[in-house]
């Protein structure tokens, strides 16, 4: 009688995230060795997001379950509330499907439900892109509390990989495996630029990739945050802009409004979409001149591609940085200045340690490897590894 294949259930609730998995995605399913299960949930199921389930099963994976959690407002309130009806959802879905172990990647309150699920349920987690900061948005305090639900952890760097040990996590289960979005630079064939402009409909001009999501954390109003990015693209009005909408965080709606009446009055050298398909987003990666706004996409994928990022306030606050990327505030004097000074030095580095510090693209092929030789249930209970502070001074009250 053969092995029994482990079951192996990914969590994805938003577009990025699931584009990101994607290669891994393919590789445990033809992997003999497990049985891949996948739970759509968040904003994959909603009319507003676009909904993106239809991209998973079009790539040709099934999806097992799909658990309705997101709630329509735009306040901290509604994203509270989803998270608690996720919850509910996921143990429901756990007993139903009985994965040996859930895969979920980054910092969103749906991720941070399901491992609240399958913590309560004992069943093993592994998580990917734990250790990083992102001091600008609440996702930092997410990610971290999932790292603690987690017993595996796949990071996209050793910088990361030691702060997820100074978290108390074992060593032996703590991987530097790079970023997934690096190995779909790597993995993917693109449409030239002419070719990728002609076919958004848009001007064959120089070109910008924006994506804003919300600054939770941030004093200053979306509304103030994003005058200072319209003034600001309104004076680079040479540029045909790509424009992507943001995720259902808090006030996540407020800046699609916004977004879709900007773009309405700029039809000609504007497109705007709620999805544009981990493919095609990356696409724009390669071919734009700039990305701006403050998505971690300009931060990790971006430098890799060769192309320079503006990086708009803090919401990337802490992760780690190349010299492609330009920081700038809420000033639309300061962004106008940092894309011009972007494209007219026209970085493309050819050394690896400025190009690619979170890996070369061989995410899948290592994470697959490391998942072939774990004995999951073996991994429960968890030991807390202290990490020496001898240096550490003394707090005295």
């Amino acid at each position: 009688m053969g092995k029994k294949s482990k079951k192996i259930c990914v969590v994805t609730g938003s577009r990025a995230e699931y584009g990101l998995l994607f290669w891994l995605l393919k590789e445990l399913k033809a992997d003999t060795a497990f049985e891949l299960q996948i739970i759509a949930t968040g904003m994959h199921l909603s009319p507003e997001f676009g909904l993106t389930y239809r991209a998973i099963e079009a790539d040709g994976f099934g999806i097992h379950e799909k658990i309705e959690m997101l709630l329509s407002g735009d306040s901290n309130t509604s994203v509270a509330k989803s998270a608690g009806l996720g919850m509910i959802g996921f143990v429901d879905s756990f007993n139903r499907l009985q994965p040996d172990l859930i895969v979920v990647l980054g910092d969103r309150f749906e991720i941070f439900a399901s491992c609240s699920a399958a913590m309560l349920l004992k069943i093993p987690v592994a998580h990917v892109h734990g250790g990083e900061i992102t001091e600008g948005a609440i996702d930092e305090s997410i990610r971290h509390a999932i790292t603690k639900m987690s017993h595996f952890h796949f990071t996209s760097s050793e910088v990361y990989r030691k702060r997820v040990i100074q978290m108390g996590e074992d060593p032996e289960r703590v991987f530097n495996v790079g970023a997934p979005g690096v190995e779909n630079l790597v993995r993917f064939d693109f449409l030239s630029k002419e070719a990728f402009l002609a076919e958004l409909g848009l001007p064959q001009a120089p070109s910008l990739l924006v994506t804003f999501h919300p600054e939770t954390l941030s004093t200053l109003s979306v509304e103030d945050q994003l005058a200072e990015l319209f003034a600001a693209l309104d004076e680079l009005e040479e540029y045909s802009l790509i424009i992507t909408k943001s995720n259902a965080d808090e006030c996540g709606r407020r800046i699609n409004a916004m977004l879709d009446k900007f773009c309405e009055q700029r039809s000609h050298r504007t497109y705007l979409s709620a999805s544009l398909g981990h493919r095609r987003y990356l696409n724009a990666i390669k071919v734009v001149d700039a990305v701006v706004g403050n998505s971690s996409s300009g931060i990790i994928e971006a430098p890799f591609a060769g192309t320079p990022t503006i990086n708009i306030g803090d919401r990337q606050k802490g992760r780690l940085r190349t010299p492609s990327i330009y920081d700038v505030p809420y000033q639309r004097e300061a962004i106008v200045a940092m894309v011009k000074k972007a494209v007219r030095q026209n970085w493309r580095s050819t050394d690896l340690n400025e190009r690619a510090p979170y890996g070369l693209g061989d995410f899948s092929k290592k994470t697959l490897s490391i998942l072939r030789n774990i004995e999951f249930q073996r991994s429960m209970p968890k030991p807390f590894f202290d990490v020496a502070f001898e240096n550490l001074p003394a707090k005295d009250m």
